[in-house]
């Protein structure tokens, strides 16, 4: 008796450690400019970044840019009240194909297809859900948004990569 008492002692154990080393998941809802919700985005703090899963309806079809900015505020229509994209240095250098890229905020494009509706799984190794490894935190004091922009992002141009408008935003609450 006392064997299995011991046992099941030590199976509970390794099972709450087990859900204790699980990451946590960050649900957010995705809108648009007329605050009706377009899908949402599941964010996980992984071994050397934060892996995102983004499903989205309703969108226009085509290419989109796709990046973290820097403020957890959705409030104004056209959101720029998220401020810009998540950066670790004072001089922001955009691009994912820019050889100087030091914007921690940049994502690759997003498609849409016919439908309106896209999935994928995308894993950003320039941030961090709390600060991991050095990287920015996008669960900081004011938070940070997820923007889906209008037009695909070329990775280059300075300063959004020709992203145009924001069609769609999410706020990731602060810490």
């Amino acid at each position: 008796m006392r064997y299995v008492l011991a046992a099941l002692i030590a199976s509970l154990a390794a099972a709450s450690a087990t859900a204790a080393d699980a990451p946590a998941n960050l649900r957010i809802e995705l809108k648009n400019s007329a605050g009706a919700s377009v899908g949402t985005a599941t964010l996980t703090e992984a071994a050397n970044g934060v892996l995102a899963r983004i499903e989205v309806k309703g969108l226009p079809p085509g290419w989109h840019g796709l990046h973290f900015h820097e403020t957890g505020d959705c409030s104004k229509a056209d959101f720029t009240s998220a401020g810009g994209h998540v950066h670790a240095q004072a001089t922001k250098v955009h691009g994912l194909l820019n050889p100087d890229l030091n914007e921690a905020g940049d994502l690759p494009n997003l498609y849409v297809t016919a439908d309106g509706t896209a999935t994928v799984d995308l894993l950003s190794t320039f941030v961090s859900l709390k600060g991991a490894g050095g990287r920015p935190a996008l669960v900081d004091k004011d938070g940070s948004a997820l923007v889906i922009h209008a037009n695909p992002d070329d990775y280059r141009t300075q300063p959004i990569g020709g992203a145009g408008a924001r069609i769609a935003c999410g706020v990731i609450p602060g810490g």
